[in-house]
């Protein structure tokens, strides 16, 4: 076999935010599962996706002739976006629909970020939060958890009076699986500064029990700039077909993101499913009902055996495994259960595990409950808080 020469990149000018990015930590396919396991019976816990599928719906709306895959899409969405608008009563000019949310949060930091500003989330922290900040030459300062596995609202409070130029706030929050209850939500909209950008991402939103509050609806009463991040990825099972959305509190705002995207971003087919799948929701409802359920049963299960897990009202459990992450899941995978360890500094013994079936929770529970048990099982110190 021969071989091309390389060129040489050395007159090149590399992106330095971008050579110094951190690599997201998306896990593994189902395929590299199966060859590293063997085993073809893989409990797929890693990416918080729906282990229902979608409704029945989107299938149909697919197959109806409706899909010209010869044809660019809708690049302003449009019939998304009234479905939307009318379901969140919102105006249509103040929706931006993204391939997945995360399109939305790239667009946010290309909108309100440049190099040497400031922006604000939790740690641990979701990757693409930090990411997309770093990408375009910002500094990300982040606020730990507190020992109870939740919000630490006081220190979100201190830091907003530094007024970052945008804030990433997730609820419930991705890793941990907390949300922000209404005494909490309301410190923090009173710490903001109007120069501050607010980006809740409520990418787990249809998962929470009543009580918690509804971001649109809060922050439109607490008339502050702002913008809602939710997505089809999770409740609505579209993960593989990327849509998500963002609600701005004004329609200057939308049009930022708008921008900072590029045209024809949600394919045909992601649009049209969208659609089904909210005009089906009673299917999405029963499958997060059926979710939640087992999400509280799985945290009780751990807790029972002495895991400490986070509380949570998302569709994943966030538990210390009291070892590498990175070794427990290795030794999860060898049964066949992929999760996620978490890789952040200061978090490296902390697992995310997405809730699955009632037999792949199950298969969850068990394994970890032998791991711990292992008379070879030792509980290291990893990156320490």
């Amino acid at each position: 076999m021969t071989h091309d020469a390389k060129p040489d990149l050395s007159a090149l000018s590399f992106n330095p935010n971008i050579a110094a990015l951190p690599r997201y930590n998306s896990g593994l396919t189902l395929a590299a599962a199966r060859a590293v396991s063997r085993r073809d019976d893989i409990a797929r816990l890693a990416s918080n996706e729906n282990p229902y599928g979608c409704s029945p719906a989107v299938a149909r709306a697919l197959t109806t002739g409706a899909l010209e895959i010869g044809r660019y899409s809708d690049p302003g969405c449009e019939a998304l976006r009234s479905e939307l608008a009318a379901r969140l009563d919102v105006s249509a000019a103040e929706l931006v629909i993204g391939n997945g949310s995360e399109e939305m949060i790239a667009a946010a930091a290309r909108s309100f970020l440049t190099a040497g500003a400031e922006a604000l989330t939790v740690a641990p922290c979701f990757g693409l939060h930090e990411i997309e900040a770093l990408a375009v030459g910002a500094k990300v300062v982040k606020v730990p958890m507190t020992d109870e596995l939740g919000f630490d609202v006081p220190a979100l409070a201190a830091a907003l009076a530094d007024e970052p130029s945008l804030v990433f706030l997730p609820s419930p929050w991705n890793p941990v699986g907390a949300a922000l209850d209404a005494q909490q939500f309301g410190e923090i909209v009173r710490a903001l500064s109007p120069a501050t950008m607010f980006v809740l991402d409520e990418a787990y939103r249809e998962f929470v029990p009543p009580g918690i509050p509804d971001g649109i609806q809060f922050l439109r009463s607490a008339g502050v700039p702002h913008i809602v991040l939710r997505t089809f990825s999770k409740a609505y099972g579209l993960a593989g077909l990327r849509v998500g959305y963002a609600v701005c509190s004004d329609s200057r705002i939308a049009k930022m993101l708008f921008a900072a995207k590029t045209p024809f971003n949600v394919n045909a087919a992601a649009q049209l499913a969208a659609v089904a799948a909210l005009q089906d929701e009673a299917w999405m409802r029963t499958a997060v009902r059926d979710i939640a359920a087992e999400r509280d049963r799985v945290r009780r299960e751990l807790l029972s055996r002495g895991v400490a897990v986070a509380p949570t009202v998302a569709n994943f459990v966030f538990f210390d495994s009291g070892m590498s992450s990175v070794d427990m899941a290795k030794a999860l995978l060898k049964d066949g259960i992929v999760v996620k360890p978490w890789l952040e500094f200061g978090y490296g013994r902390f697992i995310r595990a997405s809730i699955g079936t009632p037999a792949e929770n199950d298969r969850l529970i068990a394994s970890v409950e032998r791991l711990l048990s292992a008379p070879a099982y030792e509980p290291e110190r990893v990156n320490s808080r």
